[in-house]
């Protein structure tokens, strides 16, 4: 592989952030991955479809779309509240390729977050990455308190994605 090639790999596969929530600056950041052993485009349908997350992540409640439409999937410039370790939270999708990354901010009380997850096809099954990166009092407060608690919660839900995904395409 040429380097030049490999440059592009490491691009595709790792987030690309906005200056302000880089993880050098961001007083709270996590990093989390898996490989499931499904394709891309059906980790990618459970992925974007919000309203479902609550029925297989349970630190998820509450998910809507914010303009009175019906909930759809996920896209580009979409706005959701939901809830989430305890906080509301209102979120837009500010980063959409589909079947690789999505990407959506965060805000809600003590806390300024942005949240992003990379798919990476693999022989067959799908890596995924995830990363979060934290601003606000509420946030460090509870990364000091308890500071293991959001890794816990995405390895949580990467292994409900990872459940969902073995079981196909989402249906509802």
């Amino acid at each position: 592989m040429s380097e030049s090639e490999q440059i592009q790999m490491e691009h595709l596969s790792s987030v690309i952030w906005p200056a302000r929530y880089a993880p050098n600056v961001a007083p709270v950041h996590v990093r989390n991955e898996i490989m499931i052993d499904a394709p891309p485009e059906v980790v990618w349908a459970w992925l974007i479809r919000a309203r479902a997350w609550p029925s297989w992540y349970s630190n998820s409640k509450n998910v809507r779309q914010l303009d009175g439409r019906q909930f759809q999937d996920l896209a580009l410039g979409s706005v959701f509240c939901w809830k989430t370790f305890g906080v509301g939270i209102q979120s837009t999708v500010r980063e959409f390729q589909p079947f690789n990354r999505i990407a959506w901010d965060a805000q809600g009380f003590g806390v300024d977050a942005y949240h992003a997850w990379v798919l990476t096809a693999h022989e067959g099954s799908c890596h995924v990455l995830t990363e979060e990166t934290q601003y606000g009092w509420g946030a460090r407060l509870l990364d000091f308190l308890m500071p293991q608690r959001m890794w816990k919660g995405h390895e949580l839900w990467l292994s409900s994605l990872r459940e969902k995904s073995l079981q196909g395409m989402p249906t509802e």
